[in-house]
């Protein structure tokens, strides 16, 4: 157990830097140099087809209101989000993707995809089940040491 103690703390360590460093460089090597990994799970928050409120997303990410307009600004600006009111209700306001917006959600999902679908290349169904397990498992454990709320167990 001593053994694979160590070996899971390197690669979860290591996975957890990999992922974000990767992310951020190939955002700065593509198409999308203008925004960063907090911009682009903003979009990937706000989603592909139905216009979002700020509260929504806001809660989705778990940030206020007030920091969520800081980051829409700078995605308007440019160019990836546009606003809109409501008219029943001029106080709601959403928002949603641009083309260009919706150009770089899609360009980050493929790059979550390729990522898990090469974690479970050759790996048995049992084996994928384990990790599966085991990943929830991981992600419980944060949930409840950290406090942190999770939308789908609620």
């Amino acid at each position: 157990m001593d053994k694979s103690y160590q070996v899971l703390n390197e690669l979860l360590v290591d996975i957890f830097n990999d992922i974000l460093r990767i992310e951020q460089t190939a955002l700065q090597q593509g198409e999308f140099k203008d925004i960063t990994v907090t911009e682009i799970h903003t979009i990937e928050a706000i989603g592909m087809y139905e216009p979002r409120s700020m509260s929504e997303i806001a809660a989705d990410l778990k940030i206020t209101v007030g920091t969520l307009t800081t980051a829409i600004n700078k995605l308007i600006n440019k160019g990836y989000v546009e606003r809109k009111r409501i008219e029943e209700d001029r106080r709601v306001v959403l928002v949603q993707l641009t083309k260009r917006g919706k150009l770089a959600y899609r360009i980050h999902e493929k790059f979550h995809r390729d990522m898990v679908m090469a974690t479970i290349e050759g790996l048995s169904e049992e084996e994928e089940k384990i990790l599966v397990r085991a990943m929830d498992q991981l992600n419980k454990f944060f949930k409840r040491k950290y406090n942190l709320s999770n939308s789908n167990e609620e």
